[in-house]
């Protein structure tokens, strides 16, 4: 029954996988934004050592699924290989860090008022919702580049990118479901506003999968900026937050093994 869904999967347009990966991914998001009905506060051990886990596999698809076969077809194209790796790669990067400081400096003139929970929480959702914008783009750039047949761009790794990104969204979803309703809204808005934040993947993934296949010369950049936009991810955010668990060696642990299944998928089964 799995090999024949997998089969099915691989059969679909790049589109229609980069859509339904996405839809997946946002779906974590909603799973846990609706921890919300169950719990007011979530064990912190399960979702860092998640956090962990989903920090090694996107670090390790971020250099084979996605700078490697850039860098590939960049010189296959004729293009300066390590200036247009770097132009995508930093302009991801980049692209986060803008967003970041445009919420910090929203966040520091914010009134202080006694809605002012909401406001937090809302603003949270917001700073989710930008960096799902790449995270969805990456995930569809990941499986249109498979209409090239690049070496380390294949259906399993651009899937295990979709699993990473999916379980990095759980927290997310939760961080956002939790905090609102501990500041008074109800179990059902706070669920609706959780799920919301990774509402935008799926339209990311499929102008992602579009992209890549109306123009190939796109490509290399495409690559490379979803690889910085992954890497800005886990240095900012899932790694530091993994390691404020009290057991940061576990939580380390967890991103060794979530990069090791995404490299020996990459290179032992691509």
């Amino acid at each position: 029954m799995g090999y024949d869904m997998f089969d099915w999967f691989s059969g679909l347009g790049h589109v229609w996988q980069a859509l339904l990966a996405t839809l997946f991914t946002w779906s974590f998001t909603a799973l846990g934004a609706a921890l919300v009905f169950f719990f007011r506060e979530v064990n912190k051990n399960v979702l860092d050592s998640m956090l962990g886990f989903a920090a090694g596999v996107m670090t390790a698809a971020s250099f084979w699924s996605l700078l490697s076969p850039a860098m590939e077809l960049a010189g296959s194209l004729g293009m300066n290989v390590w200036l247009t790796a770097l132009t995508g790669f930093l302009g991801g990067g980049v692209l986060l860090f803008a967003g970041d400081r445009a919420y910090e400096h929203f966040s520091s003139h914010r009134s202080v008022a006694p809605c002012a929970p909401a406001r937090r929480c809302l603003m949270l959702m917001a700073s989710m919702t930008l960096h799902n914008i790449p995270e969805g783009m990456a995930v569809g750039v990941a499986f249109g580049s498979l209409a090239y047949g690049l070496e380390g761009a294949t259906l399993a790794s651009a899937c295990m990118l979709a699993l990473g990104v999916g379980i990095q969204n759980f927290p997310e979803g939760t961080a956002v479901s939790v905090p609102m309703f501990r500041d008074g809204a109800s179990r059902g808005r706070a669920f609706f506003l959780g799920q919301l934040s990774a509402a935008v993947e799926p339209a990311a993934g499929v102008a992602g999968a579009l992209l890549v296949l109306a123009a190939r010369p796109l490509l290399p950049y495409l690559l490379s900026f979803a690889a910085g936009a992954m890497i800005y991810v886990v240095v900012q955010e899932l790694i530091p937050e993994s390691q404020t668990n009290e057991r940061r060696g576990l939580m380390a642990l967890f991103t060794l093994v979530g990069f090791s299944v995404m490299m020996v998928l990459d290179v032992a089964l691509g």
